[in-house]
């Protein structure tokens, strides 16, 4: 297929998370993505075990579609080759490098777009562009917290709970994906010779954002937002229920569903309860719904719910683990597990089809310094 990317030249000055995984997306797209490494490599190739094909896993899953190339910034020589690089031949630079530290080295965005206007340049920043707090470090368990989202995760009277997948690292790829795109539409359409420009993202920004409804609760009724396990705030029933032999999630998030929920259950009586008329009644009186539920759904099993619940047009899901979900037929339907050339084991693709069809990957995880001397001529 055509990848809509294809010519687009992105030098990655990335390590950890964020940055490699907009440098994916990137890639995955279509883009050449030099992937720029420290001469000890990022250092989530060492995040493991377990390691495929000579680097953790971790960072396999986030860097295929890439060259490396080994650059000691702090040599004069070696950054001025890179510099060449980026003004002969790149249109996008991503960085994630400390805060201040690009600019030290004389490759920030105001000394780049200086000697290449169209270039356009995103920071993938912890705490955000400006502010006390614009030059201290971050990782994604540091703004899970600080964004207020392990205040919402887990149950009430239990400790703080960290969502498993790095939401907030991955969060700020996929803005800085959509930042980066928008620039480089802004440029193709602009009048001014095609100018670039400066795109900030953050992992605060990321975390704020992913809080954004719990934020408007909490600003319409001045309460702070509980936790709710696996439920959600201001809609009932809408959680996880414990099955003879699983767990099993069903969303009934309106009255027309309550009602064949209820139905399902045996207990239609439960949808002409005054207590249970209306969404904001089930709210209030959840506690004493979740009770009767559950009490329920312990008599089946999660095979037996689901025909019922799907007859009825009822949402549901089983709580799956990772080899569950990667085995299921919806999973191998969608092609999304994807053979990687140079790479022993499938990967997870791209989570996004262009007429029907999604881009294959091109390449594995390049080893440290690959292509040094291809990009480089060292």
């Amino acid at each position: 297929m055509n990848l809509p990317l294809a010519g687009i030249v992105v030098v990655e000055l990335g390590h950890s998370v964020a940055a490699p995984a907009l440098g994916q997306i990137l890639g995955d797209l279509g883009a050449e993505v030099v992937k720029v490494e420290k001469p000890e490599g990022d250092d989530a190739r060492k995040w493991g075990p377990p390691f495929l094909d000579g680097a953790a896993a971790t960072f396999q899953a986030i860097n295929r579609n890439k060259r490396s190339v080994v650059c000691e910034l702090r040599d004069a020589a070696q950054r001025g080759r890179l510099v060449d690089f980026i003004v002969r031949e790149a249109d996008v630079v991503l960085q994630n490098l400390r805060p201040g530290q690009v600019e030290e080295l004389g490759l920030g965005a105001r000394a780049l777009l200086a000697l290449e206007p169209a270039l356009v340049y995103c920071n993938v920043g912890a705490f955000g562009a400006r502010g006390p707090l614009a030059d201290r470090p971050g990782y994604d368990p540091l703004m899970q917290a600080f964004g207020g989202i392990m205040s919402v995760v887990g149950e009430e009277g239990r400790p703080p709970v960290r969502v498993g997948p790095s939401i907030v690292d991955q969060g700020t790829a996929l803005w800085g994906a959509i930042g980066i795109l928008a620039a480089l539409y802004r440029r193709r359409q602009s009048n001014d010779s095609g100018k670039g420009g400066v795109v900030d993202v953050s992992l605060f920004e990321t975390a704020a954002a992913w809080m954004a409804m719990h934020a408007a609760q909490y600003l319409g009724s001045g309460e702070i937002p509980l936790r709710h396990g696996s439920g959600a705030p201001g809609i009932a029933p809408y959680k996880a229920y414990r099955t003879k032999d699983g767990n099993l999630v069903v969303a009934a998030g309106n009255d027309s569903l309550f009602k064949k929920f209820s139905s399902v259950l045996l207990h239609d009586e439960w949808s002409r309860d005054a207590r249970f008329a209306t969404n904001p009644d089930r709210v209030m009186n959840a506690q004493a719904l979740y009770a009767m539920i559950d009490k329920e759904m312990a008599t089946r099993s999660n095979a037996e719910w689901i025909v019922a619940l799907d007859a009825a047009g009822v949402p549901c899901a089983p709580v799956q683990n990772v080899a569950q979900m990667l085995e299921h037929e919806q999973m191998k339907a969608l092609g999304l597990l994807q053979a990687v050339p140079g790479s022993s084991q499938p990967l997870i693709g791209l989570p996004i089809s262009f007429d029907g069809e999604r881009p294959l990957p091109r390449s594995a995880s390049p080893t440290l310094g690959q292509h040094t001397s291809e990009v480089l001529g060292t």
